[in-house]
């Protein structure tokens, strides 16, 4: 029997996992695993509840992305008491896509200046108390602060619409509660608190020009970095074009090849499964059809921009081009493309937000439908991380008698998963004395997917980082920590 090595748990992530490596007799990597090690069970703390509770309750599962699991449950509810999404009102659609805009804005934001920048800035051996923001910070002021007003952009816009820029309410069954008011509109139209609509445009763009240079620079680094074959999955419209809020779902293999063509979101359940292992409480989603070993996809930025034939806004059409272009038109199975793809989005979350904020019909009065109750509802979203699902069942009171969610991060578990194995087989085996930027190539391809563990096992967990190695005997012989700080 050969050592193992864990690193426990992953630091600058959502939430709490686990990666141990598997090393043979002769110290080669046999093996790796990327754990998630805590679990809650929300699927069966909100059975019993009301349904009309569900669009407030499952934002618990996260402090990052509550709106992303709001919205899809709002849309599963929307489906029990009777209505499609083309049953509400225009009013009630816009407000909700603008807080959804916001929400996909902000929280790229949060993971591209606050956890990836410092790996790419610093590089991946620098010190670790270098990366972080306040770095960031100290070394390109200009960029940290364009990062925080961003972030800050789209937590007002939350706000504005939520009441709050976490855990807020704006859906109800049927629609919104509440509309947006004039001068609430106005507030993001023009510079003041924060900067306007238009300045977030002109400096997201800057961000999609500032990672393409950064590309131009360390190319051979990201388009290796990670890189292995994989199924993409993702949301689009009737004309094949990105779609955030509703749409068909698309799939296509390594080679481009479709493996799910535009089915309506609400036959998920019949197209797909999910496995389970027993070193982990998240599970493995995965086509039916192509089974356990070919059927997975990664999800979120990279396999949406993968799926997209086009982007219904101007500037963010021109970049998906040249980043389709890049790759010779081919899908992109380079996971540190994830960066690039997530500013486009960006891009795309800015434009739509603009085109909503100008449009004098998002101050409406019309904000709720009613329709026949069902006995079942089904919301599927594209969260900041990726395709994210709610389903539901009611009984006869109302009450919620079965919940199934399958979120952004589950879908990517086996992507994930090849990532840590690609940097165990391509780092770890390449060097034989642990080193802490060693270490650090290891998270920076789980964080490349921006992983929400907390919604991934509906828990929460600490951030210091412990890697201990073991002998054959099961005897520790070496250990490394880090903490939170």
């Amino acid at each position: 029997m050969g050592e193992k090595i864990a690193i426990d748990p992953v630091t600058r992530v959502e939430g709490h996992g686990r990666v141990t490596v598997h090393l043979d007799d002769q110290g080669k990597v046999e093996d790796a695993f990327f754990h998630i090690v805590e679990f809650r069970g929300f699927e069966r703390f909100v059975q019993g509840h009301p349904y009309w509770e569900a669009p407030l309750l499952v934002q618990r599962l996260c402090g990052i992305c509550p709106v992303s699991h709001h919205l899809a449950a709002a849309k599963a509810i929307d489906q029990i008491v009777g209505l499609d999404p083309e049953d509400l009102s225009p009013t009630a659609t816009k407000l909700r896509r603008l807080l959804h805009y916001g929400q996909v804005f902000q929280s790229h934001a949060l993971h591209f200046f606050y956890l990836a920048s410092p790996d790419l800035l610093f590089g991946v051996d620098a010190p670790r108390e270098k990366r972080n923001v306040v770095e960031v910070a100290i070394t390109n002021k200009e960029l940290a602060k364009k990062g925080i007003l961003m972030r800050k952009f789209g937590q007002e816009i939350i706000k504005a619409i939520a009441g709050k820029k976490i855990h807020g309410i704006a859906a109800v069954p049927g629609g919104v509660h509440k509309t947006l008011f004039p001068e609430e509109r106005e507030y993001f139209l023009k510079d003041g608190d924060v900067p306007s609509i238009d300045t977030m445009i002109k400096w997201t763009k800057e961000m999609v020009d500032f990672i393409k240079a950064y590309h131009d620079q360390n190319f051979q680094w990201l388009d290796s970095f990670a890189h292995f074959p994989s199924g993409h999955l993702g949301l689009v419209t009737e004309k094949g074009e990105l779609e955030l809020y509703d749409g068909r779902l698309r799939a296509i293999d390594a080679k481009g090849k479709i493996t799910l063509n535009d089915v309506p979101d609400d036959d998920y359940i019949k197209y797909f499964t999910e496995g389970v292992e027993k070193w982990s409480y998240m599970k493995f989603p995965y086509l039916k059809d192509l089974g356990r070993g070919r059927g997975w996809n990664r999800v979120g930025p990279l396999a949406r921009l993968n799926v997209s034939e086009s982007i219904s806004t101007p500037l963010a059409n021109k970049e998906l081009l040249e980043f389709k272009a890049y790759n010779g038109d081919k899908p992109n199975n380079s996971t540190m493309h994830s960066h690039w793809a997530r500013l486009i989005e960006m891009l795309y979350c800015a434009e739509e937000m603009k085109n909503l904020l100008d449009d004098e019909s998002i101050l409406g009065e019309d904000l709720l439908r009613e329709g026949t109750r069902r006995p079942e509802g089904i919301g599927i979203i594209e969260a900041p991380r990726g395709t994210l699902i709610h389903h539901y069942q009611v009984d006869e009171k109302g009450m919620i008698t079965k919940c199934n969610l399958i979120v952004s991060t589950t879908h990517n578990n086996e992507a994930m998963n090849r990532a840590v194995r690609w940097v165990a087989n391509n780092v770890l085996d390449e060097q034989k004395e642990i080193t802490d930027g060693m270490l650090n190539q290891v998270e920076i391809a789980i964080r490349a997917f921006d992983p929400c563990l907390s919604c991934a096992t509906h828990a929460v967990g600490k951030m210091p980082l412990k890697l201990e190695v073991y002998n054959s005997d099961n005897q520790i012989i070496n250990q490394f920590i880090k903490d939170s700080n």
